[in-house]
């Protein structure tokens, strides 16, 4: 089974902490060279140096908020290069604050369709041209069981959720023939600090303690435990490679069984 990323490149974004900076890891340990992209440039430079580089790769980073598209737009022209194309595109940004739908605010919902919807589109414009002309692309987008079952409490975020799914599987379909894929990862409740925030402010609206709140969490979860970052960045490393050539427009969930359904 190849599993070998070697000479390819990945750009990974929200890449200096959890998920993202798991993914970036594991895609730079199989040999790819990796481009960082989030919000803190030092962040995003301390991150790069610690980057695996056993295969000699040239790790690099570029800032941009995710709350602005042209920023995004125009943070990525720095690092499109035809002689050496991003293969690989992790689509990862932190998501909306909890709260339930009803009471949302349209902007709200405005502005997590921009982080999520609008900037995700604004990337794979960018790279499209040179995935097509390598013949070879992989669009991999981290986003929540939420997609498979709704999650109280999140309403933004399980509604946005679901339109990047439905805009993924969309583009799996359309760009299949040019030897890509576009595939969603679903984390279930992962230690990261995104989680221990969102299960705070559960524990607050409550009047409960925040470690009551864990223990809930983890007895929902058949493999009895938090999922770990590296397990959710094996997923997305897996369907970077050559090895996942036939998987197309699926969302995967990673939640150690929790979600209950096909």
């Amino acid at each position: 089974m190849d599993l070998s990323l070697a000479g390819r490149r990945a750009l990974v974004c929200g890449s200096t902490q959890g998920i993202g900076r798991a993914c970036a890891a594991e895609l730079a340990a199989l040999g790819a060279e990796v481009v960082l992209m989030a919000r803190d440039a030092a962040r995003l430079k301390a991150t790069a140096a610690e980057l695996p580089t056993a295969q000699g790769q040239r790790h690099s980073f570029v800032a941009a908020d995710f709350s602005d598209p042209a920023a995004v737009g125009h943070a990525i022209t720095s690092v499109i290069d035809s002689a050496r194309p991003i293969h690989i595109l992790v689509n990862n940004t932190g998501g909306p604050k909890g709260g339930l739908a009803s009471e949302a605010a349209a902007s709200d919902f405005e502005a997590a369709f921009r982080m999520h919807v609008v900037c995700n589109q604004v990337l794979v414009r960018a790279l499209l041209p040179g995935m097509k002309a390598a013949g070879f692309g992989r669009i991999i987008n981290i986003i929540s069981t939420s997609v498979k079952a709704p999650i109280p409490g999140l309403g933004v975020s399980n509604t946005i959720r679901g339109a990047v799914a439905n805009w993924a599987k969309t583009l799996a379909m359309e760009l299949a023939p040019f030897g890509i894929t576009v595939n969603n990862v679903l984390p279930g409740f992962t230690d990261t600090a995104r989680l221990e925030e969102l299960f705070k402010g559960r524990a607050a609206k409550a009047g409960r303690p925040y470690e009551d709140v864990v223990k809930d969490a983890v007895a929902s979860i058949p493999a009895g435990r938090l999922g770990r970052p590296e397990e959710i960045a094996a997923a997305v490393a897996f369907l970077a490679t050559a090895a996942a050539s036939y998987i197309n427009g699926i969302n995967l969930p990673v939640d150690g069984g929790r979600t209950q359904s096909l």
